[in-house]
């Protein structure tokens, strides 16, 4: 099983190409090489393929928080899961169940008014998960700069203490405390352990 994040730039209109673009970009290449592992069409959309599934959350909310980087840049993203039955040199001419859900579940966010949801198919684990999800959009949402640019460095360095994310930043542990609990970073590995531990028995 594999992961397709589907998504869009939200209110691109509202901005000019050169003030997302690049980032955009940016965000999409800590993932994998384009075209086979992303690209960008229509503008203002992108998918991104995920190769392990348990990933996919993590990655999602890693891509939502480096966008937010910037003030007034966001995305909407649907999350897919399934196989990948065709695999070409742009994922773009890719195909499979997982790109099918990530397609799916994308054309109704706006109508759900949900800027990220997850469909696998498997109706129990998408309720639940989504619901998780309508949850932490509560804060997610609403990630000022300095909230996501400290997400963005926790999620970038993996193991690292307090400390030296202090250090990255060149700011004080305290400051790096606060800020942290005010992003809900733990929140965010807490949903991201659970979702690991439900994909596996879900689809085990």
């Amino acid at each position: 099983m594999v992961a397709v994040i589907t998504g869009d730039i939200i209110h691109s209109a509202r901005l000019k190409p050169r003030q997302w673009m690049s980032k955009l970009k940016t965000a999409l290449a800590k993932f994998g090489d384009t075209p086979q592992n992303w690209e960008i069409y229509r503008g203002d959309s992108f998918q991104l393929e995920i190769t392990k599934a348990e990933n996919a959350l993590w990655a999602a909310i890693h891509l939502k928080a480096m966008l937010k980087m910037t003030h007034g840049l966001d995305a909407r993203l649907s999350i897919g899961f399934g196989k990948k039955d065709f695999k070409a040199k742009k994922i773009s001419e890719a195909n499979g169940s997982a790109f099918v859900n990530a397609g799916h579940k994308f054309d109704t966010l706006k109508s759900e008014k949900v800027n990220m949801a997850m469909n696998s198919g498997n109706e129990k684990f998408d309720n639940e998960m989504n619901l998780y999800l309508r949850f932490a959009l509560t804060f997610m949402d609403s990630w000022s700069v300095t909230s996501a640019t400290l997400i963005n460095v926790f999620m970038s360095n993996p193991g690292k203490t307090q400390s030296e994310i202090a250090a990255l930043l060149k700011i004080n542990q305290s400051a790096v405390s606060q800020r942290k609990k005010r992003a809900h970073f733990d929140l965010i590995e807490d949903l991201d352990k659970h979702f690991k531990q439900r994909i596996k028995e879900a689809f085990a």
